[in-house]
This record gives structure tokens, C-alpha cells and sequence, in this order.
């Protein structure tokens, strides 16, 4: 299993600190890695998941689809730097519960991929503080807390950041809430951060919890970003009516064709769902199972590789989190905790980063 203990893990509660002098460094565009689009406002950026100017091409009702947007799972500051402690400040948190039954929103900070503190900041908080960091230069990373919208107002260190480029291998990849990952135990503890960690990749995660649709403009969003490998993990949420056995097939096809105007040639994988007891073969209100969508997304896939789509391949959602791992992992038949999201980062990455990385080198 993945695990931190490879990692110098030090987990905090946010409590006062030692205040030393402090050197703020500009929120400037270069600093921010796997958002899509930042909104400035009068001292403060928030980034967002989706286009913020162009958030009236995103409707869905009560704005489901924005509000999982505006969250920030899987976005960071990346900077190079020789600073022993950084604090981040933000506008007061969301007054909400956090998920798992935590008692705050985690923030993370890694050091060439290794997770190294992992700060807890209680609802209506406004700073992390990440202290004892190793003396000397390194290249940090700050993970900001999957499950909340997060404004930021400084960047602060005991000595100079600087943004760094991010020469890594871009993967994009697409799913639901099983993607977004608010239960997992910290933002570098995710499955798609827990597998860029481990293959060295650069991510952008699109994983919008209940709003994965398939969206044809969360297909353009996909196809505008840089990728050199793709992931679309799809169908749990549109077993509950907004697709069926006729339209869902379609939407795949659809989904792909968006992307493939932009990325002809690049690696891209479709994952079909991963184990979901209610309807496994219990027909949905539109007559639909999950083992249906199972067998349509295989069958999309040898369409598309008939008509000369070489760089596509096929994996089926139970090897990344099978029926019995839904049953001892998951409180409500859906949803892997913590512990969950570390097995399926496991799973994830043979059944479908192995061979997505390895398609690369043919």
C-alpha cells in the first residue's frame, strides 16, 4: 500500500508558534500548479478547477458542478526555496464540517514528492503554519485542502521563495467524487496525488464529486490543457438517470472525440467503474446497471481502436477497487475511507498507470 512511512511525516495541529521574520513572496500566477483557472480579488486568489470567467458555460442545478470546481483538490504552490518553516495565509476558512469526521482541513506540504508535514487548520482558520523543514534548498510543494474553496493573501518564508518550473510529464485525469477523494487523510493522500507523487508526474485533477457528466465542456477543458497522458474515469454518477443504456456510450464516444482534437496521439486511458453494489445489476430508474456501463465503455473502446485509435486503452473499474474491497473499505456501498484511497492508489497505478506509461515506450 501506498504509505507515508516511507515519508518524514510530521502531522500538526495548527497551534501558536515561535513567530520569526517572515519574507512574503507575491502570489504570482507561476506559483500555482494544477488549477485551471485563478480569480483575483482585492488581496487575495482563489484558484478554481474550471474556467471562472467562463463559469455561465458550466451550468448544472444549484451550481453542483462550480461549487466542486471551486474546490481545490489536487492544486499546490510549488516553489524552490531555503526556508524552515512557511506559512500560508488564507481568508477564513468555510464554517463547515470536514469530512471523515476530522476536526479540521488538511494541508500539506511535500519536499520532491516526499510528505513531509501535514497541518490541521480548524474551520474558520486562517493560516498553515509548516515548521522544522530541512535546512538547505529544496523544492516544496503545498497542498491545499481537497474538499474546500481556499483564498489565499501570502506566502510567507524565513527566507526568499521562488517559483520553480515543473518540467514533469502532465497528466490530466477526470472522474467523479471518487476522483475528488474528500475523505482522503490529507490533499498528498488523494489516489491521483498519491500516484503523480510516486511516478513523478505533474497532475491536474478533475475530479468533480456528483458532477461527472460527462460534460462536453469539461471535455474541452481537458483537450486545452498540456498532457502527455490522460485518464477518464466514468459512469458512477450517471447511473442515478442523467445517462442510459442509449446515451451513455454516446457520451463516452463523445467525451473522447472532444479530447482527441486536441491530443490526437496522446496515451489516454478509459476506466469504467469501480464496484457499486446498489446497482451492479439492480437496474437504475432509467433501466441501467453498472455492469452495463462496464460492458458499454469496453465496447466504446474496441470501436474507437477499430477505427485506428492505437493509444487508447481499456481497464476495467474493478481492478482499481473491486466488490470486496467496496465492503471492507466504505461505509456507505460507494465511497472508500482513508485507508480505501490508499489501496485503490495502489491499484490504480498497476492496473492502469503501468500500462498507460508503458504504452508510451512502444
Amino acid at each position: 500500500m501506498f504509505s507515508s512511512s516511507r515519508n518524514l511525516l510530521l502531522s500538526y495541529r495548527l497551534t501558536p508558534t515561535t513567530r520569526r521574520r517572515m519574507q512574503s513572496t507575491p502570489l504570482v500566477d507561476e506559483l500555482f500548479q494544477g488549477h485551471i483557472e485563478l480569480q483575483r480579488g482585492k488581496g487575495w486568489v482563489k484558484p478554481w478547477r474550471l474556467p471562472h470567467s467562463r463559469r455561465a458555460l458550466y451550468p448544472s442545478p444549484d451550481e453542483g458542478l462550480l461549487a466542486r470546481a471551486e474546490t481545490t483538490s489536487g492544486v499546490r504552490l510549488r516553489s524552490a526555496t531555503t526556508s524552515t518553516q512557511l506559512r500560508l495565509r488564507f481568508l477564513p476558512l468555510p464554517d463547515s464540517e470536514p469530512a471523515a469526521r476530522r476536526e479540521g482541513f488538511h494541508f500539506d506540504l511535500t519536499i520532491d514528492g516526499d510528505l513531509v508535514v501535514s497541518v490541521s487548520v480548524a474551520p474558520g482558520g486562517e493560516e498553515a503554519v509548516f515548521e522544522n523543514l530541512p535546512a538547505g534548498d529544496k523544492v516544496v510543494e503545498i497542498w491545499l485542502s481537497q474538499e474546500i474553496p481556499v483564498s489565499l493573501t501570502a506566502l510567507e518564508g524565513d527566507a526568499p521563495c521562488h517559483p520553480v518550473a515543473d518540467d514533469r510529464p502532465r497528466w490530466v485525469t477526470y472522474g467523479s467524487s471518487l476522483t475528488h477523494c474528500v475523505r482522503a487523510h490529507s490533499p498528498a493522500r488523494t489516489w491521483p496525488a498519491l500516484v503523480a507523487r510516486r511516478r513523478g508526474l505533474h497532475l491536474t485533477s478533475l475530479g468533480f464529486g456528483g458532477q461527472c457528466h460527462l460534460d462536453a465542456m469539461v471535455g474541452t477543458v481537458v483537450g486545452d490543457l498540456p498532457a502527455d497522458y490522460i485518464t477518464l474515469k466514468l459512469g458512477i454518477n450517471t447511473i442515478g438517470g442523467s445517462l442510459s443504456a442509449r446515451t451513455y456510450p454516446a457520451a463516452v464516444v463523445g467525451l473522447v472525440h472532444i479530447i482527441r482534437q486536441q491530443h490526437p496521439d496522446t496515451p489516454m486511458a478509459l476506466v469504467s467503474p469501480i464496484g457499486y453494489p446498489p446497482h451492479e445489476t439492480e437496474p437504475s430508474p432509467v433501466g441501467y446497471t453498472i455492469s452495463g456501463q462496464r460492458r458499454d465503455m469496453e465496447d466504446v473502446f474496441r470501436r474507437l481502436q477499430s477505427l485506428g485509435d492505437t493509444n487508447l486503452i481499456y481497464v476495467d473499474g474493478l481492478e482499481v477497487f473491486n466488490l470486496e474491497l467496496i465492503e471492507r473499505y466504505t461505509e456507505d456501498q460507494c465511497h472508500p475511507d482513508g485507508d480505501g484511497i490508499e489501496v485503490q492508489a495502489d491499484n490504480f497505478d498497476r492496473a492502469v498507470m503501468e500500462r498507460l506509461l508503458s504504452s508510451r515506450d512502444r
